[in-house]
């Protein structure tokens, strides 16, 4: 039989409720904004689309095997006790240190001011000073930002039924908004002189050189390097799919709902992103898509759909990204509730409230959070560690591996759709990518790995006093 669930959770959640996670902490900001930056690294449509469809492939096939290790594990904590177990207590720690310091709290930052950014656009008041200390402002914008995060934990932290309701809501309006809006775009707005010069040539890598305001030619070495670069922006929009991993303890029939609820949601998901970058190379010029005013992309298509209906994509970010909060608030919470049972945690946040959730894991990360927002270092941090985060994916993958060798008779429900092949080649791939990230992007690459080796002294202090 499978590992029993996490004592004292609630198991209220099903198949619905997991893929609808999945999906709403998906999709937040990025679809609407970050083809901008793909488009000025690699200069062509071909090579944008193939980014996104590169990130849509690895997103799934890393979905399609975890689902061996949900079934093996179907407790709380997900990613965390995938490498304790497969690895050591130490690698699973710096997991979940690097998860708090910032892969969870930092997008959660960065959602929630995005958030906050869109909702100026109807309430321009926002933009208001109302703090000045040097070079730290506190204006409307940034009270929003917390406020959002605190509300949202406020409403997980008491039980698990109101944070599902925001998550099937919120999810289900932006899915089929979305849905609308390449629907529209393609069928009412698309310009066939558009869509045919986009694709002229689509396959010769261009970069756009800030500095000299031009674009250049790039070879098959340097282009590996653009590519990867444009790789997080996809992989940043595609990231949070394994958010229901975190609360398998509340999941009705973990061992098959998890897996399902994992491939459901990263292949609505991908879909909707590909076709979404489809709408825009058939409505915008390929200079309009990497110059879009603020990167907004969606905004500028949403124009050329119909007059006046960049208010109907701001509004629609509004909703993406708070649904995106709701799902990352909810499922981050669990990871830090795992890590304190076993002792390498806050010893309160290993405890449930009245309402069966972690509620003191829950104002934790709220807090962090809050600071992270109040810094305004959040976007540099993530931009740090996304690199770290496709290490770690790389390893839980390979822990499929190295679990099939130690423990060939552990319960699997569920095995690894296409294994060896598919793990391999994701972690092939991904290897790829974060070797080219390191070798083009190494200011923005090492001091992620540093935050992941600051947790090594602090897991000794923890299991000293342990």
């Amino acid at each position: 039989m499978p590992e029993k669930s996490s004592p004292g959770f609630k198991q209220s959640l099903g198949l619905l409720d997991g893929t609808m996670l999945v999906a709403g902490s998906m999709i937040g900001s990025g679809i609407f904004l970050v083809s901008a930056d793909i488009t000025r690294q690699v200069g062509s449509s071909g090579w944008l689309l193939f980014a996104w469809l590169l990130s849509g492939f690895l997103t799934v096939a890393a979905a399609v095997s975890y689902g061996e290790l949900s079934g093996m594990f179907p407790k709380a904590g997900g990613q965390y006790v995938y490498l304790r177990e497969a690895f050591s207590p130490l690698l699973g720690f710096l997991y979940g240190w690097s998860f708090f310091a910032v892969i969870q709290t930092g997008t959660i930052a960065a959602v929630a001011v995005a958030f906050a950014n869109f909702t100026a656009y109807f309430f321009p008041g926002l933009d208001s000073k109302l703090l000045s200390l040097g070079s730290f402002t506190l204006d409307g914008r940034s009270l929003l930002a917390l406020g959002s995060v605190a509300l949202l934990t406020y409403i997980n932290s008491r039980g698990v039924k109101e944070g599902k309701f925001i998550q099937t809501v919120f999810t289900a309006v932006k899915l089929v908004a979305l849905f609308g809006l390449i629907v529209f775009g393609v069928f009412l707005a698309a310009r066939s002189d558009v869509w045919h010069a986009n694709w002229t040539d689509a396959w010769t890598m261009r970069h756009w050189n800030a500095d000299s305001s031009t674009w250049s030619s790039v070879g098959l070495i340097a282009g590996l390097g653009f590519v990867s670069a444009a790789m997080v922006g996809t992989l940043f929009s595609s990231d949070a799919w394994n958010s229901v991993t975190f609360i398998a303890g509340e999941i009705r029939r973990p061992e098959r709902n998890i897996g399902l609820s994992l491939f459901l949601g990263t292949v609505i998901v991908s879909v909707i992103y590909i076709l979404t970058n489809l709408m825009y190379l058939s409505v915008l010029p390929l200079h309009d898509i990497a110059f879009a005013p603020n990167q907004r992309v969606a905004t500028a298509a949403a124009e050329h759909i119909a007059v006046g209906a960049g208010g109907v994509i701001a509004a629609l970010i509004m909703i993406s990204t708070f649904g995106c909060n709701n799902g990352l608030i909810l499922s981050g919470a669990r990871v830090y509730y795992t890590m304190a049972q076993d002792g390498l945690f806050f010893k309160k946040t290993g405890t449930l409230n009245k309402n069966g959730v972690p509620g003191y894991a829950l104002w934790i990360q709220c807090a962090w959070t809050c600071l992270l927002c109040l810094s305004g270092s959040y976007n540099a941090l993530l931009t740090y560690v996304i690199f770290v985060v496709l290490i770690f994916y790389i390893l839980t993958l390979v822990g499929i591996f190295v679990l099939r060798r130690r423990r060939p008779d552990a319960p699997r429900p569920y095995k690894a759709f296409g294994y060896p092949v598919l793990p391999a080649v994701y972690c092939l791939l991904a290897f790829v990518i974060t070797v080219c990230l390191f070798r083009y992007q190494t200011a923005d690459t090492w001091p992620g790995a540093l935050i992941v080796v600051s947790g090594i002294p602090i897991y000794y202090i923890a299991v000293r006093k342990r």
